[in-house]
């Protein structure tokens, strides 16, 4: 046997695995390093976070990933060059992380990269009938393997697409394993770029759960605060609360084919970007409105769609508890605005289940590995969206 996969197996049966998720979304604020101690698996995964970064990009390196970033059209040659300096960015940050630390590569057991998103085109953006669902992540699993000497799963979203799925989102996998509850309805409401959320029922019947992209959650916000402001992100809702609604705006906003589809739904920052910013604004004539009040309504924006597919999936009168993760959950202004657009329902973070929302979605990363290395395939039955799969491609260090 090689002694590669002899190495595979050997760390693959061990009663607790030293795992290390990682997660860039579309906000490239950074990557996100979660390391984890896993043992079990399946409904018995018990999962605890050692040590939680987020290894910052440099001003340089964010430029060239929105180069090659949600766009039809780009350098394919840059394509192929970012998808090497991508990976080897990330275990640079890896090495150095485990070296703050205090612990040795050869400690830890598997990485779980999700890679760098570049471009998500479901059918539902693509509209083209001869082609199936697509997404696309770089930031290739064997340099992170070689550059770390450690067992890497990556490309998670691929083998979903494949068994039916549009690649995201994906986090009611790990959602499923590591929160739900007897007795509690729970909605894990992950705000980063694009809001999603996984209802866990209280019955832990997975035959009832639900998964879903909702919308635009920061990445309109952001991408205006860049433009406008040279700010990364509208920190503590500062431009935001200093501005006030336009609703004509965001009835503009708000009316696209996107919100009125089927649960469950992908989508991403080739739908929502700058020029959908530009189109509902010349729709309603408010082109010329203060740069605060676009910023107020882009949030509204954002809160009014969550709460409404929140409220079109369980009513109105919503009492579901409802936990945080994400970016999004440190925007005061958003916060309180669902808040009271869904009264009825309680607002929390995943600090109350003992996972730092800020680390949550690279925590998920390390239960999917933790699935396709000791685990098996969630019976999800029939449900729209969820096939019943282990992800992640193996590559190893040598």
């Amino acid at each position: 046997m090689n002694k590669q996969i002899q190495n595979l197996y050997l760390r693959a049966n061990k009663s607790e695995r030293l795992i290390i998720g990682l997660m860039s979304g579309t906000s490239m604020d950074g990557l996100d390093i979660a390391l984890c101690k896993v043992k079990g698996s399946g409904a018995n995964t018990d999962i605890e976070v050692l040590e939680f970064k987020t290894g910052d990009f440099t001003a340089d390196f964010r430029t060239k990933i929105k180069a090659v970033f949600s766009k039809k059209e780009v350098d394919l040659q840059l394509v192929c060059l970012m998808n090497e300096l991508i990976a080897d960015t990330h275990a640079q940050l890896i090495n150095e992380a485990l070296k703050e630390w205090g612990y040795q590569n050869e400690q830890i057991d598997f990485i779980a990269s999700h890679g760098q998103t570049i471009f998500h085109a479901p059918k539902s953006l693509h509209q083209m009938e001869d082609y199936p669902n697509g997404t696309l992540q770089i930031g290739d699993g064997d340099h992170v393997a070689v550059k770390t000497g450690i067992i890497t799963l990556s490309d998670f979203r691929q083998k979903h697409l494949a068994a039916g799925g549009e690649g995201a989102p994906l986090a009611v996998y790990g959602d499923y394993l590591i929160f739900s509850k007897a007795g509690e309805d729970r909605i894990m409401l992950n705000i980063g770029g694009i809001a999603n959320f996984t209802y866990l029922p209280a019955s832990l019947n997975a035959d009832e759960i639900f998964s879903t992209d909702v919308g635009p959650g920061n990445t309109l916000m952001d991408q205006f605060m860049q433009q406008h402001f040279n700010q990364f992100y509208d920190q503590n809702a500062a431009i935001g609360l200093s501005g006030n609604l336009n609703l004509d705006l965001l009835s503009a906003l708000i009316d696209h084919d996107f919100f009125a589809a089927d649960f469950p739904k992908t989508t991403g920052p080739e739908l929502f970007n700058l020029n959908y910013l530009d189109a509902a604004q010349k729709v309603s004539g408010t082109a010329d409105l203060k740069k605060e009040d676009v910023m107020a309504t882009l949030c509204h924006f954002s809160a009014q769609i969550i709460a409404n597919a929140i409220q079109r999936c369980f009513g109105k009168e919503s009492k579901v508890r409802v936990f945080m993760s994400g970016g999004g959950m440190h925007n005061p202004l958003l916060v309180s605005l669902l808040k009271e657009l869904l009264p009825q329902s309680s607002f929390v973070t995943t600090h109350d289940l003992n996972i730092n929302p800020d680390a949550k979605e690279a925590v998920l990363f390390a239960v999917l590995a933790n699935e396709t290395l000791c685990g098996a395939p969630i019976d999800f039955g029939n449900r729209k969206g969820i096939p019943s799969v282990c992800m992640g491609k193996i590559s190893l260090p040598e």
